[in-house]
């Protein structure tokens, strides 16, 4: 019945957070079209954030498909707590951030978002390195203290190439991801144009080493309840089994 429940809870979400999205992708193409070419020191955005807006709108749409796509593909079973909290973290951090302006809004929403990536991040590496762990084709026995660093550091490398990607993306389109300008286009400088991407990687790094500590316990303790529900498995049932239990249900 709790599995049930879940996934009616995954299903609602992902078309609400898709919907959203969907939507948002229409109104910055309006937007960019309707927006003056000098809009900077007015009540309007510009283009390059709408630019944004689009860009980040339809690869959160597609980014959506991605469980779905490594559970066939890699015929693997994500927990349907792990999805939830996946699509609520792109609303969060496209819809939220991005379109309704909250990373302008709320000064430390950038920081509270990055906090729970960096915890996802940590949840992902130490699922990575479990499955080879536990892989009847690839011998291995490694310690739980070997297991929480390469989490830990697959997470920190995750958050150092987003910012990698931020900062090419910015220069390149002339986009704001990194938020090096105001919303009203005055650019910072010195140390304040700097702080948004060192405090993301702080945190980061902070985050991930919390939830990679969690993780060392639960795998001394051999995997305790709670972290089973950010665990990745081996979906070890058949297919047709699949389509009338724990379906995609997208």
């Amino acid at each position: 019945m709790k599995e049930i429940t879940k996934q009616r809870w995954k299903k609602e979400i992902f078309w609400f957070v898709f919907v959203s999205l969907v939507l948002s992708i229409v109104y910055a193409a309006v937007m960019l079209v309707v927006t003056p070419n000098d809009s900077s020191g007015t009540e309007y955005r510009q283009k390059s954030d709408y630019v944004l807006m689009l860009l980040q709108c339809a690869a959160g749409g597609i980014i959506m498909f991605l469980p779905t796509i490594l559970e066939r593909k890699l015929k693997l079973e994500i927990p349907d707590s792990m999805e939830i909290l996946f699509f609520i973290f792109l609303y969060a951090a496209i819809y939220l951030g991005e379109v309704r302006s909250f990373y302008y809004r709320f000064e430390n929403w950038d920081t509270v978002l990055h906090t729970f990536s960096g915890g996802m991040l940590g949840a992902l590496g130490f699922s990575v390195v479990n499955l080879l762990n536990r892989s009847e084709k690839v011998k291995m026995s490694l310690s739980p203290l070997f297991v929480a660093l390469f989490a830990f550091c697959f997470a920190v490398t995750m958050g150092a190439l987003w910012e990698i990607y931020e900062f090419s993306f910015d220069g390149i389109l002339g986009l704001n991801m990194q938020k090096f300008r105001l919303e009203s286009g005055e650019p910072l400088v010195g140390r304040a144009a700097l702080a948004d991407a060192m405090e993301d990687l702080i945190v980061d790094a902070l985050s991930a080493l919390v939830m990679s500590a969690v993780g060392f316990f639960a795998l001394k303790k051999h995997h305790g309840k709670a972290m089973k529900e950010l665990m990745i498995q081996r979906d070890r049932a058949p297919r047709k089994l699949k389509k009338t239990g724990k379906n995609s249900n997208h």
